[in-house]
């Protein structure tokens, strides 16, 4: 329980304080909370057969790893164009 419970803090305190415009998702702390929790959870998520959850959480911790790596080695994903501006 404590695992599941730490795990979500690392995910939801990034998430709060980017809303609050004190950190931005590309930020190193964010990707590295992001990763720790998801991580964690997806362990937890797998431990107990809860498949739905691990696919949740073990996406977040892929995605999360990429964006790791990606901001690493000083490549940045170009910004989604949306499609009704073309």
């Amino acid at each position: 329980m404590l695992v599941q419970i730490l795990g979500s803090l690392c995910v939801l305190l990034p998430f709060v304080l980017v809303q609050l415009g004190v950190w931005t998702s590309t930020s190193r702390r964010y990707v590295w909370l992001n990763l720790i929790g998801s991580t964690a959870l997806a362990v937890e998520a797998a431990l107990g057969h809860d498949w739905g959850f691990l696919l949740l959480e073990g996406v977040w911790a892929l995605v999360s790893l990429r964006s790791l790596f990606t901001s690493r080695s000083g490549h940045t994903a170009a910004p989604a164009q949306d499609a009704s501006r073309t």
